[in-house]
C-alpha cells in the first residue's frame, strides 16, 4: 500500500483545519486525536499555519500534514515545517512534479477527468475530489470512478457529519475531508472531541 493510501485509511474523516492562533493548535490536535481522528490537515490559509503544524506534531499519535498548498514554494515551506503529507486544492504540472520528486505523500485536488489524467501522468492514483458538492457531488464522482476505477479519492467541500456516510459507502472513497469538526474562535475541546468521536464512528 502506498504511504498516502495508508494515511487515507487511518480514519474515515480528515479534519480540515484553519488555525488562526497557534496557541490553539495543540489543544485542537489533542481533542481530535482523543476522539479517534489522528490525521490532521492544517491549511496554509493563515499566518499561523506552518507553526501550527509544528505544534500539532508534538501530540502523540497525530499525523499532521499541510493543506491548501498551491505552489512549489508552499510545498517546500510545508515540508520544512515537518508536514507528513501534502494536500492541494488543485494540480499543476510544476507542483505535481515537485511533490512527486520530494517523495512526500501527496493528495492533489481534482474536479474532472482531465485533472485525474494529469495526475496519472505523474504516477499518482490518489486524489482529493474538490470542491466535492460544487463539482457535482456524489453522482459526479461516481461517474469519474467508472473510467478511473484504479484511483482512490478523498472528497472535500460540502461534506458534513450527516452526509459523510453516503460518500464513504463507495469503495473507492477511502475517507472524506471535513471542516465541520472545529468551530471558529476559542476551541471548545470537549465539543471537538465529541465531534471527532462521531466522525470516527462513521461506517466505511
Amino acid at each position: 500500500m502506498k504511504p498516502i493510501e495508508t494515511i487515507m485509511r487511518t480514519a474515515p474523516v480528515i479534519p480540515v483545519l484553519v488555525i488562526e492562533d497557534v496557541v490553539y493548535a495543540r489543544p485542537i490536535a489533542e481533542a481530535l486525536v482523543a476522539g479517534g481522528l489522528r490525521v490532521l490537515e492544517v491549511t496554509l490559509r493563515t499566518a499561523a499555519g506552518l507553526e501550527a503544524i509544528a505544534e500539532m506534531k508534538k501530540v502523540p499519535g497525530a499525523i499532521v500534514g499541510a493543506g491548501t498548498v498551491v505552489n512549489v514554494a508552499g510545498l517546500r515551506a510545508a515540508i520544512d515545517a515537518g508536514s507528513e503529507f501534502i494536500v492541494s486544492p488543485g494540480l499543476t504540472d510544476n507542483l505535481g512534479a515537485a511533490a512527486v520528486e520530494s517523495g512526500i505523500p501527496f493528495l492533489p485536488g481534482v474536479a474532472n477527468a482531465g485533472d485525474i489524467m494529469r495526475g496519472m501522468d505523474l504516477g499518482l492514483e490518489h486524489f482529493k475530489f474538490f470542491p466535492a458538492e460544487a463539482s457535482g457531488g456524489l453522482p459526479a464522482l461516481k461517474s469519474l470512478i467508472g473510467p478511473f476505477y484504479n484511483c482512490k479519492f478523498c472528497p472535500t467541500g460540502g461534506i458534513r457529519q450527516d452526509n459523510a456516510a453516503d460518500w464513504l459507502a463507495v469503495p473507492e472513497i477511502l475517507c472524506v475531508g471535513g471542516s465541520w469538526l472545529v468551530a471558529k474562535g476559542t476551541p471548545d475541546v470537549a465539543a471537538i472531541e465529541a465531534a471527532a468521536r462521531a466522525a470516527t464512528a462513521l461506517a466505511r
